[in-house]
């Protein structure tokens, strides 16, 4: 049965709305995932949560294991991804409890993360200049305005580095770049999703300003008040999310979801068996 997936960020640990819950510990050819992977039903539709961190946020950005995140949705047969971020904003008409359905990605990050499952003998290259399933973005902002919850089309998220902050310099680069929010997290998490061919879309909580605005206004926010707002925002994010669980369309298509289709350039009959066993799930349709 095709499932709907939902990655949860800081501060969404869990979706208090699953019922018939029952958890599992799924093993990767990639290693173990952030946490046990929670199956439930949510409006009767069967969903798949996950949370990035791990319960209790456990591991920093660099130390989560997309591969493994990404790997154990697919073998749940996990169709969609709901991606929920808590994200600093860049532009002061995005203001903090506001959302943002990002449509594009920059990547900032500095250390090795791991950003694909291929390699070991079988080259892929992915189209990836529009980074999100369209449908899925529109079905997030449908289900924020019926929501009540102000909810912001398009932007671009800063995947930084972290864990620790921005400096204002970077900060005030990335404004001049027409930059929309920053976070830690999504930019692997697409890609990754992408070559899994599951659909995915990022529901950005803005939790505060970045440093810039400090700098720019004199206001200061006291680390309080943003932990106030992220629980406010996550709150409001699985009103949001249990709204676009409802509205997904089983039975729909898309072109994530033949994104290998011709994105594979090593010749079948040079393919390692060992990674092609390593990859089963991701080749099953092109083997």
């Amino acid at each position: 049965m095709a499932r709907i997936g939902i990655i949860g960020g800081s501060g969404l640990y869990e979706m208090e709305e699953l019922q018939k819950v029952r958890r599992v510990v799924i093993e990767t050819p990639f290693g173990p995932p952030s946490d046990e992977l929670i199956l439930g039903e949510l409006d009767q539709r069967e969903v798949v949560f996950l949370s990035r961190h791990g319960f209790g946020h456990r591991l920093l950005p660099s130390e989560i294991n997309v591969r493994a995140n990404i790997y154990a949705l697919k073998s749940l047969d996990v169709h969609w991804i709901f991606s929920v971020s808590a994200v600093g904003s860049l532009k002061p008409e995005l203001k903090p409890m506001d959302f943002v359905v990002v449509d594009q990605f920059y990547d900032r990050t500095t250390q090795a993360r791991a950003n694909t499952f291929f390699g070991n003998g079988i080259v892929a290259h992915i189209p990836f200049a529009h980074p999100v399933c369209a449908e899925l973005g529109r079905i997030l902002i449908q289900a924020g305005k019926n929501a009540g919850v102000t909810i912001h089309g398009g932007g671009t998220y800063v995947n930084m580095e972290g864990p620790a902050f921005s400096t204002l310099a970077e900060s005030q680069v990335y404004r001049r770049l027409g930059m929309s929010v920053i976070g830690m997290t999504q930019m692997n998490e697409a890609r990754l999703a992408r070559e899994a061919e599951i659909c995915y879309a990022t529901l950005a909580m803005v939790t505060d300003y970045d440093c810039w605005y400090e700098e720019e206004t004199g206001q200061t926010v006291s680390v309080e008040a943003i932990l106030d707002i992220l629980h406010q925002n996550v709150v409001n994010a699985r009103r949001v999310v249990q709204n676009a669980v409802a509205a997904v369309d089983l039975s729909g298509d898309c072109g994530c979801r033949h994104a290998l289709q011709n994105s594979i350039v090593t010749a079948r009959e040079r393919w390692p068996e060992e990674t092609v066993d390593q990859l089963k799930l991701i080749l099953k349709n092109y083997q």
